[in-house]
């Protein structure tokens, strides 16, 4: 196995220069395509009906599967939220980032973000939705970020309610009603009115719902279908009731009371899916279809969080685990790629990439310059235009890696088909082959001494030294 060594560190005369210096234009095309990259928020790798769910439907996200390409062995960037979405705007895995759990770390002024990178191309950046890498006061705020607009949540704890009081918009505070205004469906809105103002110049939009994250609550129109439909068990939590509508717009409060937790989770993930369904169309309205390069993907598994069931519904499919474990159920997400003539319709993809992979995948297609000595990704457009083997080819050693440091330090990393997980470095290294066994539930470690070791040695390298994300 090929040892990763320490991640490079930028100088400091290169951060010092305007990223226009830093990052010239590369040649491309004269009209580079817009890009429109959605993000679900503790979506499992089985609640799309494309990728195996029953109970319900989600026709509008699985249009990106029928007219485009479904990936089959797509990662997050981490088993939370956090770390994840860091790892898709800087290109970084969790060995690398200083983001490597969840929690109000922001970003730093010498962070290079996606956007960052997009705008230097020439493209008007748009974030709609759940952020989570900066608040008020902090340089990681997304307009201090390379976004030249914004719109959404900016903490962690404000998006635990699916209603609140107020949203960030382009630099200040805006009042919404916690009682009427369902933040996904301004959130659809809000990028429906982006797409309809786009013009002449490309743009990027990262349009990150907070759903299906708890807590369980949507309109009560869209409730109102599956009720009935489902055997019930209440999810009640009467302190959390008493914070009723809203807390302060800094604090969850934990999760409200739901009644009927199975038709709330239908209803909020089909909810998303026609908000998906309204963007597409947009596009269509606006002659932008074959212009615009659509991505649909997770921050992580599924969670079992405020009455959330992922047994009922399957939820990660085949695989082991949910939210919070670095088994296949906890980082293996949906990712599904839609760009008419350019990426096959209907096609099935079992290319290994991961979120750290975006970045350096979204810049080449746009024709724009990143440092590839600060990133963790490889460019995967092959993969995405259908040229799968070659990317094999060049990734037969890579290696992808995470780690996450709730309730202990653990660590896992995949290589081939080889997958191990350490769930602390005081227990022994777990192996699976996922060629035969994706499901993770056959240990193999004892029968493949050598691959272990070379795990070993790789785990000694992955990392570079974190005081926050402390590890031995």
């Amino acid at each position: 196995m090929r040892v990763v060594l320490a991640h490079a560190v930028v100088v400091a005369g290169l951060l010092a220069l305007p990223l226009s210096q830093r990052f010239p234009a590369a040649q491309a095309p004269s009209r580079a395509p817009n890009i429109i990259f959605i993000h679900a928020d503790d979506l499992g790798w089985g609640d799309l009906s494309s990728y195996g769910q029953r109970r319900y439907r989600t026709p509008n996200i699985d249009r990106l599967a029928t007219e485009g390409t479904r990936f089959t062995q797509y990662y997050s960037g981490s088993t939370v939220c956090a770390p994840s979405r860091a790892a898709l705007m800087l290109g970084q895995h969790t060995g690398h980032n200083r983001i490597r759990g969840n929690g109000e770390v922001p970003l730093e002024d010498g962070d290079v973000t996606l956007a960052e990178i997009l705008k230097a191309r020439g493209y008007r950046t748009i974030q709609v939705g759940k952020w989570g890498l900066g608040y008020e006061g902090t340089p990681g705020l997304p307009e201090k970020q390379g976004f030249d607009e914004s719109f959404g949540y900016m903490t962690h704890q404000q998006p635990h309610r699916q209603y609140t009081d107020r949203l960030w918009k382009n630099g200040a505070w805006v009042d919404v009603s916690p009682t009427r205004d369902f933040t996904s469906d301004l959130f659809t809105q809000a990028a429906v009115d982006a797409i309809g103002r786009a013009g002449g110049q490309p743009f990027f939009l990262y349009l990150a719902y907070p759903l299906p994250h708890a807590e369980l609550r949507a309109p009560e129109d869209a409730i109102a279908k599956f009720r009935g439909q489902f055997p019930e068990t209440p999810f009640v939590n009467a302190k959390a009731d008493a914070t009723t509508p809203v807390p302060p717009y800094t604090v969850s409060g934990g999760y409200r009371s739901q009644p009927t937790p199975h038709a709330a989770f239908a209803a909020m993930v089909t909810r998303m899916d026609e908000g998906v369904g309204r963007v597409l169309d947009a596009l269509k309205a606006n002659g932008l279809d074959r212009d615009t390069i659509v991505l649909f993907t997770s921050d992580n598994g599924p969670h079992k969080e405020g009455g959330a069931d992922p047994e009922f519904f399957d939820s990660n499919g085949p695989l082991r685990g949910i939210k919070r474990d670095l088994y296949e159920g906890g980082i293996r997400v949906p990712m599904l790629v839609r760009w008419p003539g350019r990426v096959a319709a209907g096609r099935a993809s079992d290319v290994v990439w991961a979120h750290w992979d975006v970045l350096p995948t979204l810049a080449t297609i746009a024709g724009a310059r990143y440092d590839t000595a600060t990133v963790d990704g490889r460019p995967m457009d092959n993969a995405i235009t259908g040229d799968g083997a070659t990317v094999a080819r060049r990734d037969a050693d890579r290696v992808l890696y995470w780690e996450f440091h709730e309730g202990g330090y653990k660590r896992a990393a995949r290589r081939g088909t080889w997958k191990a997980v350490w769930l602390s470095p005081d227990l022994p290294i777990e192996l699976y082959d996922l060629a035969t066994d994706q499901g993770e539930t056959r240990n193999v470690a004892a029968t493949h001494a050598a691959i272990v070791e070379q795990f070993r040695t790789y785990f000694a390298s992955a990392r570079t030294p974190s005081e926050r994300w402390p590890g031995k």
